[in-house]
């Protein structure tokens, strides 16, 4: 603390934050809600301090919440605190002897009174006030001097013309006269409205790290609104002057009483004292759990001795937002809550910048979160505990996942060398559950064609790798690859961050075991290296392989595997690239696999953002279904190596067909017919159980939009859907020696209206 005043109802004391200069208010006495906007007073206030602590950079009124001014508002405030000094301590210009005449002492009088109400009570407390009555006085002077007025009163008013002239010209200069002259017609001394649309302050509760900007911004459109399950309230404005959107949030925290931010305040006091350890966070959810319990009781035992009344479920509320604030990662866990944020980004330096998010329907958006410094160092200690991974300045890279409640997102993490300026963040919210084919046929990332290709391929225990560039949807595919797999085969998935849905698919009765090793990017950890990880897989039995991104030295021991025919089931991955061909440079050129390797690949599933003409919205897609041919030498591309399936087209904005694909010419799937009797040598029943796969996949969508039941779309009853389907299939075949897509399609579609009015029933 550098400074610190007492001055009673209103002590204000300097602290420093790095490069910043922070004047707080002790406003904890106050009759009144500090606010610069509102209250004339407070902003009298501010205006003479600022003219004594120079360098700050914000202004922080405590009071329950915490009502922050940033660096942009504090330089507004400062402009009118320079000109405020500057004017009064002018002599030669606001001197009273410049109106003292013998012939002009009663105009005298009533100048200096003016002239000293606008100089040392209005500026201060309402500038816009000072220059509105400045020009007013100025035009009845001008009008009331008659013209034959002695030389003494004609001087004594064109002093006070002047003074007032200098008034209005030193306010005009600054930043708030310009922001609030659209608004200053009819304007009416002491109305503060016009102060609400230039100062908006952030707003954090004691018990919290974060600001909010609570207020709604000006000149803005409202284009939507909805809520989250657990009470915030969501908005999404269209800014005027760019073309950003902002999600606003207003999380139920923000809109408690006062006896509550009390109660929160105490227990969050009494909590802190207990520093869970990196034991505790071996097992997250385990030790939310407990915190959430002792959070309840400590809080309901405070409301007891403060004589508050809650019921249970205002209780399990303040107690949510307790362990939150404790052990959890504060209104980050509000946004992962939200199904349609895919992105959250948090630049450096803190404190400084809002919290950015990525929507799946309005995009890129800022948002009204500001996260403080001490707020993002706890976040680095916590996801130091959660992943086991270092981060200084040896490693400032960290890669890591959390898991939420109704949520899970990939991290990365960057700091000091690598980012000067200190911490800074990128969450990657993953589905709660699993991706399946019938939702990317829903959301039109694919058509049913491609949903059903992609069934018998992976039924045929193909490899596959599915490419894309950033954030085009490749784990999500992958994921829905694993819905696909039937329930009887083993899985192993191996990742260094853990995004597969691994739990939720153990939970639907998959036999899956998930492998964790160390990131490409970390040093100096007990991780066991993503090759090494992967050779240990090969011991483990015969079993699907997936791997969560092919990206560093594993790529060699994969392709070694693939080679020599270790894996007899699926093999897929995820990689960068954004063509078959960019999937081959990377993998040959980047990582090191021989061309003759690389043929060990069957197919390649390229997912991109499509992006519409005004640029201001994508969406996500898959844009070609490649095969890997075996008969070039050299270069695939320049030999035909690759054959599309299946292509993207912007005109109709779906995946169509190829010619190879409708006349059989693809080898990938003459190998998968090869295994079995009825297809071998015959391609019109391959096709025709390709389309038989595409055309379950469409009704489930189909069904799902009729009866209103998204549930239907979910990898719980899809994957009983694929089990039904092939345990059809066996019962056709038993039946009538053949494959019959007809019977097969009418037993399945059977099953599929007596499964939805079960689901009808228990609704």
């Amino acid at each position: 603390m550098a400074g610190e005043e007492k001055k009673e109802g209103c002590p204000y004391s300097v602290e420093h934050e790095g490069d910043e200069t922070i004047l707080s208010f002790d406003c904890n006495k106050c009759a009144y809600s500090p606010s610069i906007e509102d209250n004339e007073n407070c902003m009298a206030r501010v205006i003479e301090t600022l003219n004594v602590v120079e360098s700050t950079t914000k202004i922080v009124f405590s009071q329950k919440h915490n009502y922050e001014y940033e660096i942009e508002q504090t330089a507004i405030l400062k402009e009118i605190a320079k000109v405020y000094s500057r004017l009064t301590h002018d002599s030669d210009t606001f001197g009273i002897d410049r109106l003292n005449a013998p012939d002009c002492i009663d105009l005298a009088s009533i100048y200096y009174m003016r002239i000293k109400n606008v100089l040392f009570e209005l500026i201060k407390s309402d500038p816009l006030g000072a220059f509105v009555r400045a020009k007013r006085w100025g035009r009845e002077a001008k009008n009331e001097q008659p013209g034959d007025a002695s030389p003494e009163r004609a001087e004594c008013t064109r002093n006070y013309l002047e003074m007032l002239r200098v008034i209005v010209s030193e306010l005009a200069k600054t930043k708030m006269l310009k922001q609030a002259k659209p608004f200053l017609a009819g304007y009416k001394v002491g109305d503060r409205d016009i102060y609400r649309k230039i100062f908006m302050p952030s707003i954090k509760p004691d018990f919290m790290f974060t600001k909010l900007m609570s207020t709604f911004p000006n000149d803005s459109e409202e284009i939507d609104t909805y809520k989250l399950s657990g009470g915030s309230e969501i908005t999404i404005f269209k800014l005027k002057d760019t073309v950003q959107y902002l999600y606003h949030l207003m999380p139920p925290e923000f809109n408690l009483s006062e006896e509550k931010y009390e109660l929160l305040d105490q227990a969050k006091k009494i909590l802190s004292s207990h520093k869970p350890t990196e034991q505790e966070f071996v097992d997250p959810s385990r030790m939310r759990q407990v915190f959430m319990n002792v959070g309840h009781d400590l809080i309901e035992e405070l409301a007891e001795y403060n004589s508050i009344h809650m019921n249970e479920e205002e209780l399990n509320l303040l107690a949510e937002i307790l362990v939150r604030y404790t052990v959890g990662f504060g209104l980050i866990e509000v946004l992962l809550q939200d199904k349609a944020v895919q992105d959250i980004t948090v630049n450096s330096p803190t404190g400084q910048t809002p919290i950015f998010i990525v929507h799946e329907i309005y995009g890129d958006c800022k948002t009204n979160i500001i996260p403080t410094p001490n707020e993002v160092e706890s976040w680095a200690t916590k996801l130091r505990m959660v992943s086991g991974r270092p981060l200084d300045e040896a490693n400032p890279i960290l890669d890591t996942g959390i898991v939420l409640p109704g949520a899970r997102a990939r991290v990365a993490v960057i700091s000091k060398p690598l980012n000067p300026s200190g911490l800074a963040y990128a969450f990657r919210r993953h589905r709660d559950k699993p991706w399946t084919l019938p939702l990317f046929i829903q959301n039109k990332m694919l058509t049913p064609l491609a949903a059903g290709l992609i069934s018998f391929i992976i039924d045929g225990a193909r490899t596959i790798l599915v490419a894309g560039t950033r954030s085009a949807g490749k784990t999500s595919v992958l994921g829905a690859v694993l819905t696909e797999i039937m329930r009887k085969y083993r899985i192993i998935t191996i990742e260094d961050t853990l995004e597969l849905p691994t739990d939720a698919l153990r939970e639907l009765n998959y036999n899956i075991q998930h492998m964790k090793v160390a990131s490409a990017m970390s040093k100096n950890t007990s991780e066991v290296p993503a090759d090494e990880g992967l050779r240990t897989t090969l011991r483990m039995g015969d079993s699907c392989l997936i791997i969560g991104e092919v990206r560093s030295t594993e790529a060699l021991a994969l392709y070694e595997a693939m080679r020599v025919g270790a894996m007899a089931n699926v093999v897929a991955g995820t990689i960068h690239g954004d063509s078959p061909f960019g999937v081959y440079d990377r993998v040959v050129n980047d990582l090191g696999v021989p061309k003759t390797s690389f043929k060990a690949t069957d197919i390649i599933i390229v997912c991109n953002p499509i992006k519409s003409p005004d640029g201001l919205h994508k969406w996500k897609r898959v844009t070609q279904i490649s095969e890997v041919r075996k008969e070039w030498v050299d270069d695939p591309l320049r030999e035909h190596g690759f054959v599309d399936l299946m292509k993207y087209s912007a005109k109709d904005d779906e995946l169509k067909p190829t010619k190879d694909l409708l006349e059989g010419e693809i080898e990938v799937l003459k190998k998968i017919a090869e295994n079995v009797e009825e297809w071998a040598g015959n391609w019109d029943a391959v096709w025709d159980n390709i389309l038989l796969r595409a055309k379950t996949k469409e009704r489930i969508v189909e069904v799902a939009a009729k009866e209103k039941l998204d549930i239907l779309l979910e990898a719980e009853f899809v994957v009983q859907a694929n089990d039904q389907f092939h345990r059809v299939c066996e019962q056709v075949k038993a039946d009538r020696g053949k494959m019959d897509s007809k019977r097969i399609f009418l037993l399945w579609d059977d099953w599929l209206k007596k499964a939805v009015e079960k689901i009808k029933q228990q609704a």
